[in-house]
């Protein structure tokens, strides 16, 4: 063996040495899947504690601590419909070490906001779809407003039919703006500040009708104090078996399901999101978890990234296209 040989092979094993001693890259970014996760793991929750998107974060978050043998903390950063935390993990270093909890409010709010401060399409890089909620239409129990068409027949020009929802830009008001443009209903949009308020002013009799979370309005029909007439989601929701969806009562093609799910910074290795994806793939998989999910509303759902990043894509598309129509714009 020549000198040059012998100094390749010596300068090769000290490199290895190197790298081994040192684990992983100073800024943090995994090696690969194998040495993915090294450290605790933070999900930035885009609204306050205590909804639905930040219960199912913690219930992710606890599974995912015993899954990938890391901490999980969630950190809630509303603010601006979900936008200042979103920009946070936007400008997070894309190591899979923090990761976005969000719901669709996330594809409407390009379509609303002038300047995010990020590229929804660009700056994300989509894990898994977890669940579905849908919305659902309802009328106080003493109204004369039984079905879905006798609410097309009452909403007509020169009468509006007014509608409560959750607020301005939230899914369940652009669920009422879909059903005005599709079916030729003459609807008023009244929004508050959440769906809580909102099922109480349509619980007294406040406003005609209300469009809210099929979780939150769940108890209030059971108890009898709102009548169900129909559910925004494609199929009927497992929570509201006997409503039926506004598509089987004659508005075709009509569907809008609010699905929640985790994106990571863009350019997070291929290896990292597929880790995570698998992970969280078999938690929302096993029994106890999808009793608990049901519990609170939700439908268990499972993607692989691509179909979740076309999913999002698609929403994004179509709810610009809407806010636009309807003239919707919060700055």
């Amino acid at each position: 063996m020549t000198t040059r040989p012998r100094l390749t092979l010596a300068l090769s094993a000290l490199l290895a040495s190197v790298l081994t001693a040192c684990g992983n890259p100073p800024s943090g970014e995994p090696v690969g899947d194998a040495t993915y996760p090294s450290h605790p793991i933070t999900i930035v929750v885009t609204f306050p504690p205590g909804g639905g998107t930040d219960l199912l974060a913690r219930r992710l978050g606890a599974s995912l601590h015993e899954q990938l043998g890391q901490p999980v903390v969630v950190e809630n950063r509303p603010g601006a419909s979900g936008n200042i935390g979103a920009r946070i993990v936007a400008e997070s270093p894309p190591d899979g070490y923090t990761l976005l909890m969000v719901n669709s409010s996330f594809a409407i709010n390009p379509g609303v906001y002038r300047n995010l401060g990020f590229s929804p399409k660009q700056d994300f890089a989509a894990v898994i779809n977890v669940a579905f909620v849908p919305s659902v239409f309802v009328v106080p129990a003493a109204s004369p407003l039984h079905t879905l068409d006798d609410v097309l027949a009452a909403a007509v020009p020169g009468k509006p039919l007014p509608f409560a929802s959750c607020g301005n830009g939230t899914p369940q008001h652009l669920a009422g703006e879909m059903l005005a443009r599709a079916s030729g209903a003459v609807l008023q949009h009244v929004p508050y500040k959440g769906c809580g308020p909102a099922l109480t002013d349509v619980t007294a009799g406040q406003v005609t009708m209300g469009i809210v979370t099929a979780s939150s309005a769940a108890p209030l029909i059971a108890a009898g104090k709102l009548r169900a007439l129909a559910v925004t989601s494609p199929v009927r929701s497992p929570l509201l078996p006997t409503v039926p969806t506004v598509a089987e009562q004659g508005v075709k093609g009509y569907a809008l399901d609010q699905w929640h799910g985790l994106l990571t910074p863009a350019a997070t290795p291929p290896a990292v999101v597929a880790k995570l994806n698998a992970a969280v793939a078999k938690i929302v998989r096993r029994p106890d978890v999808q009793a608990a999910l049901r519990e609170q509303g939700f439908t268990p759902a499972s993607s692989s990234p691509r179909e979740f990043q076309t999913m999002i894509n698609a929403d994004i598309d179509r709810y610009t296209a809407l806010t636009q129509a309807i003239g919707l714009r919060a700055d």
